[in-house]
């Protein structure tokens, strides 16, 4: 069967196909051959700047044409790579075949070729790949996060002195404002997504076991660390492991996978408090021509796009934690079961976009309903006996809190039983008439200000 956005497998590149497009540059199988081959093509180019006795420094114009290799890295030439790994059953070697027999073209280069790949494991090739891969991917995440930070804080500053009954255990409780409620998120975000920011890269070029082996055997007076060292940070610009076994650790992963994971749950934190805020119709829906969110019940308009973020963001962080807890481990100095891992890298990315979209389209679809969040507040004078309370305590009042215990627990309140309780109060004057005139859309504290400042 022809292998269309109908007949994928996956989602990812089916139905979410459009979503997640961006990725198919960063984590497809093209993009890793791609990325081995600018490692392959960097660390060639460094050894030949080495002042190597066997190996003069290959001119401008031929570094050039081997850095377009890279630069210029075709589907063919894709496709070139695999057939030759139809003979060697090995993907890393393929990519060193096929870089040699580019390389025949002059005789600088042809006298080169034996220096590709030199004193190199294949995981030093694989993890810097991986490495470059993560550094692409990131961008695209983080700038896809900025987006919905954006849209929230826009929401956060334009709501900000909108009132609104709070819920805690899903009962009512203090007001606070719409836009003080938004900025929480934002707040919470923006910590989480620097942490993905931080997360340093790593990279290893130290050979079959982490010691540098061949390095030294063929040249031991070259300070193969700094060398290595250069070349990934320099070079590559990731950040350079000089203590490892045949593969990078993987921590840095562990710890990237994780700070995606932690952002995401906030989101899906999100995601459910605007889906139960549209179901107290504090939120309505912009309706789309042509939509239809039922297909029995055509008054409906379903919070969809937050549930499809939801249930995508849950899939993301399920592999996401599966990566963080399964790479940093490998047996001995090197087992297998990380390189099929690895390929699943994308996976989680493109579940992550996808959850990021619905919630972007979601939130673009939201209109505030005043009248409704109103009219909660209008019924729910009950949350002022927390400030009566407070006010009493200050005064001395005897028993504050049992005493609107008595007065509010389990009954329906009036603006004026309130006021009544107020006027028999044993305070000053001044205080009395600020009670007295206090309403639930009032009693908000600095909720406008910390809204505002976000």
């Amino acid at each position: 069967m022809e292998l269309n956005a109908l007949t994928a497998i996956s989602p990812l590149d089916g139905r979410y196909g459009k979503q997640t497009n961006v990725l198919r540059d960063v984590f497809s199988e093209f993009a890793l051959m791609h990325a081995r081959v600018t490692v392959e093509i960097e660390w060639l180019i460094a050894l030949s700047e080495f002042n190597l006795p066997e190996f003069e420094e290959i001119s401008e114009e031929n570094k050039a044409y081997l850095r377009g290799l890279a630069q210029q890295f075709t589907l063919d030439d894709c496709k070139a790579i695999k057939e030759i790994e139809k003979t060697t059953n090995h993907d890393v070697k393929a990519v060193e075949y096929w870089i040699k027999s580019k390389m025949k073209i002059n005789s600088q280069l042809a006298e080169a070729s034996e220096f590709v790949h030199f004193s190199c494991t294949s995981e030093d090739i694989n993890n810097t790949s991986h490495a470059l891969m993560l550094q692409k991917g990131r961008k695209v995440l983080v700038a896809s996060i900025e987006e919905i930070i954006k849209t929230l804080r826009n929401y956060a500053h334009n709501w900000a002195d909108i009132s609104m009954l709070s819920r805690t255990h899903g009962q009512h409780a203090s007001p606070t404002t719409v836009g003080k409620e938004i900025a929480n998120v934002v707040a919470r975000l923006e910590y989480a997504l620097e942490s993905i920011k931080a997360v340093k890269l790593f990279a290893k070029m130290n050979g079959a076991v982490g010691n540098y082996n061949a390095h030294v055997i063929a040249y031991p007076e070259k300070d193969w660390p700094a060398f290595s060292r250069n070349v990934v940070e320099n070079r590559l610009h990731l950040t350079f492991n000089p203590y490892t076994i045949q593969i990078e650790p993987h921590d840095y992963m562990a710890e990237l996978f994780t700070a995606i994971s932690r952002l995401n749950t906030i989101l899906i934190d999100l995601d459910r408090d605007v889906w139960g805020y549209i179901s107290l119709n504090y939120f309505k829906q912009q309706l789309k021509e042509g939509e239809v969110g039922s297909s029995t019940m055509p008054h409906k308009v379903n919070p969809i796009d937050f549930e499809n973020s939801e249930g995508n963001l849950g899939m993301a962080n399920s592999f996401l934690s599966f990566l963080a807890e399964k790479l940093p481990i490998s047996r001995w100095q090197r087992d297998l079961t990380d390189s099929t891992v690895l390929r699943n890298m994308g996976v989680a990315f493109g579940y992550s976009l996808c959850g990021y979209a619905a919630l972007q389209r979601g939130l673009g679809k939201l209109q505030i309903n005043t009248v409704a969040i109103s009219a909660d507040l209008d019924q729910s004078w009950e949350v002022l006996a927390e400030a009566i309370q407070t006010v009493m305590r200050r005064y001395g009042v005897a028993n504050p809190y049992e005493q609107l215990k008595a007065l509010t627990r389990g009954k329906g309140i009036t603006p004026e039983s309130l006021h009544n309780f107020v006027a028999t109060l044993d305070i000053p004057a001044d205080a009395k008439e600020s009670l007295q005139r206090l309403t639930p859309h009032d009693y908000i504290g600095i909720a406008k200000k910390l809204a505002s400042e976000i």
